[in-house]
């Protein structure tokens, strides 16, 4: 049924996965109008095929500059007015720092920060000669409490928030809202990933549901719901905050 975002536009990156593809979701199903930025061309398919007229993808790699700019360029001229940005795309590695190769480092930062950079940079100027809009940035409860093996996945995601809240200083004034999601551990592909990679997936799953004080993983269908709430108007006096939706992970 549609809701608080029926007829308007928005820019989901990461939109074939995880949160990104649940966001997706959450806004098609309140009645917006989406252009979803990813990198399986089969999902964003898939996601057209159920949703015709309203959603369309965009297939790009966001760690690449010129795909990232050209990618944004087209979901503004498709949409004609954004309305809301959702910055969801995101990569991360298990490594403590000294672990960490200088090309995981720079793919982290590219991906996890500049493609934030480039799309709000875009979409700022449109928004406010537009009249105004909303963007919902995903961070990371690890960029408010640090956990083990996550070093420069936390930091990158520590300078979306900082970043995000540079926007809502300078340009809450002039009709633009930006906020952040900090989910905990979700249960997504990436964890799936992680996972599956370990020697104990049993023993490193129980050690992430540990971290929450609800003992749990968290779903991506909880973090959409939220960044759905920072999307609409009944979040109208939201400026500049950091969600932590993370069962309870950094309340110890």
């Amino acid at each position: 049924m549609a809701g608080n975002l029926a007829g308007r536009g928005a820019i989901v990156t990461g939109a074939t996965s995880g949160i990104g593809k649940a966001a997706v979701a959450a806004f098609l199903a309140d009645g917006a109008r989406v252009v979803g930025i990813g990198r399986d061309t089969a999902s964003l398919a898939a996601l057209e095929a159920a949703s015709p007229g309203l959603f369309v993808g965009i297939a790009a790699d966001l760690a690449d500059l010129a795909r990232a700019e050209d990618a944004t360029a087209r979901a503004i001229a498709h949409l004609g007015r954004v309305h809301v940005l959702v910055n969801d795309a995101g990569v991360g590695l298990r490594a403590n720092l000294v672990d960490t190769a200088d090309e995981q480092y720079q793919r982290m930062f590219d991906v996890n920060v500049r493609a934030t950079f480039v799309t709000c940079r875009a979409v700022i100027p449109h928004m406010v000669a537009a009249g105004g809009g909303t963007i919902v940035n995903v961070a990371s409860s690890l960029a408010l409490k640090a956990a083990r093996d996550r070093a420069v996945y936390a930091a990158t995601k520590a300078a979306v928030i900082a970043l995000t809240r540079s926007i809502a200083v300078d340009f809450g004034a002039r009709g633009i809202r930006a906020n952040c999601v900090a989910p905990g551990t979700t249960d997504t592909p990436w964890i799936g990933a992680i996972l599956a990679g370990a020697p104990n997936a049993a023993e490193l799953r129980g050690q992430m549901e540990a971290r929450q004080t609800i003992g749990r993983l968290g779903t991506a269908e909880e973090i959409a719901a939220v960044i759905a709430f920072l999307a609409s108007d009944a979040a109208s006096f939201v400026h500049g905050a950091t969600f932590a939706v993370d069962g309870g992970m950094t309340a110890w």
